[in-house]
């Protein structure tokens, strides 16, 4: 999966740099975010609208935290999995504030 969540982060730069209004959406959010697969664990850093320190490990005490399988998060990405459907059929769990459960619907 890290090929696949390195992909989403490159498309999430892409877009900050050539969306303003996104960019200044996300520009004062800093975030530590953990991506729980079972089997893969990777986390990385948010802020100034730039994704850092996208790593295969998990931060303690992140801000959020994404747990799912591998094959419910290439369904986010690929576009055959809903956000919200995966989120109400508990394909996903999400530990944070509801503001970043917004947020993070920015990636999809």
């Amino acid at each position: 999966m890290e090929p696949s969540i390195q992909t989403l982060i490159d498309k999430f730069h892409r877009r900050m740099e050539t969306d303003e209004e996104a960019r200044n959406d996300v520009m004062p959010l800093k975030k530590t975010i953990n991506i729980d697969l079972g089997t893969e664990f990777y986390s990385m850093k948010l802020e100034n609208a730039q994704i850092d320190e996208f790593k295969p490990e998990l931060i303690e005490n992140a801000d959020v935290t994404l747990t799912t399988t591998p094959e419910s998060l290439q369904g986010l990405i690929d576009g055959t999995l809903r956000p919200m459907k995966a989120y109400i059929t508990k394909k996903i769990t999400i530990k944070g504030k509801i503001q970043d459960l917004l947020f993070l619907k920015k990636f999809f």
